[in-house]
């Protein structure tokens, strides 16, 4: 008997792992942020005294989004009749009514939270595993060593067509207007039932080669053609990546990204990318080579924005996921993204047939 294989567009992210949903820079005191996991809406809002809580973004009272609402000393009011929530969800306030009026008998759901790294984390998943759930270790990010560049930017597509973007540098034929030509050889790769690390060689064969590329390998102002080793793991929801140039003791940076589904569907995800750059021994160097990195990684991104929201146009007008997946690492990284993550059964978009449905991306938060 043949097993049959869940299509892994078909497959959520896992709800019990802490996920960034705002940059700590954007919710501001007195500022509540609109977010979401997975169709979960979720409003994230900072009180006077700097705490960060995430409520459930509708009002117990008509459903309305808490996150058209206003942060008043310590609670969060609704913006339609001024409904007032603590940061664990309970009702402490309805202004019009008395005390003998009977009242609602709870409020709305409120999420684990933390603050790390510059982001918000929410526990969309079972409350009670969240304080033995670890945030992801990120030792480069406090280090004197590195300084870090933040991203955050909607892609519609499922999350797993990111991870395999990522591992699979196969792809960098897309890139070769900005990287020039590379030759990626694949050194290994090792798999478990949470992860799959992939370790390549990179050596630049020729063609013209960014600047802000030679800049972010730790080649200075003048971009060498040497050659890096490159490590990208999946660890189960996250992936990072390490470049070590030729000859170096560490990597010259290092990259942390986290996908986050934002519709219910999960056709949309929302990256959170911390990139940690290792300081030149140049004093100053760095911040005169930020503009130039940022416009670099921004350039490889949309490019890959563009492949991977095509594959997922591909898998909408099919219904299936018709491609011929070769590559034993992609195959790898599928089967743990299928494993730890929860099948679920797509419902009809509306907006597939309701054109005002449709809109534009969201000018992306910058740190």
């Amino acid at each position: 008997m043949t097993e049959t294989i869940t299509d892994l567009r078909r497959v959520g992210a896992h709800p019990d792992f802490w996920y960034p949903v705002s940059l700590s820079s954007s919710v501001r005191r007195g500022r509540v942020v609109p977010t979401a996991f997975a169709g979960e809406r979720i409003a994230v809002y900072r009180t006077r005294s700097g705490a960060v809580h995430a409520l459930e973004d509708r009002c117990a009272h008509r459903q309305v989004p808490l996150s058209m609402g206003a942060v008043s000393g310590e609670v969060l009011r609704c913006g339609y009749h001024a409904w007032a929530y603590r940061g664990d969800g309970r009702i402490s306030q309805i202004p019009y009514l008395s005390k003998g009026d009977s009242r609602p008998p709870r409020g709305v759901r409120a999420y684990p939270v933390r603050e790390a790294y510059g982001l918000v984390f929410v526990f969309p998943g079972d409350p009670d595993k969240a304080a033995d759930t670890p945030l992801p270790e990120l030792p480069a990010y406090g280090s004197p060593r590195y300084r870090t560049m933040s991203y955050s930017r909607t892609v519609h597509c499922h999350y797993s067509f990111m991870h395999e973007n990522l591992l699979d540098m196969n792809h960098q034929f897309l890139h070769r207007g900005v990287v020039g030509r590379l030759r990626p050889e694949l050194l290994g790769h090792e798999s478990t039932k949470t992860s799959v690390e992939a370790r390549y060689l990179f050596t630049h064969t020729g063609g013209k080669r960014n600047r802000g590329a030679g800049l972010l390998a730790g080649e200075g102002l003048t971009a060498s053609d040497s050659s890096d080793v490159v490590t990208i793991r999946t660890e189960y929801p996250y992936q990072t990546l390490d470049l070590v140039p030729k000859g170096a003791a560490r990597p010259a940076f290092r990259l942390w990204v986290a996908y986050v589904p934002e519709d219910a569907a999960q056709r949309t995800c929302h990256v959170y990318g911390l990139l940690m750059i290792e300081k030149p021994a140049i004093p100053g160097l760095l911040p005169l080579a930020r503009p130039l990195i940022r416009r670099f990684t921004e350039r490889v991104f949309a490019e890959d924005r563009k492949a991977v929201e095509a594959e997922q146009r591909a898998w909408d007008e099919q219904g299936e996921d018709r491609n011929h997946e070769v590559f034993p690492l992609i195959l790898d990284v599928r089967d743990v993204l299928r494993t730890n993550g929860i099948p679920f059964t797509l419902q009809p978009d509306p907006c597939a047939t309701t054109p005002q449905c449709a809109g534009t991306d969201p000018t992306p938060d910058q740190q």
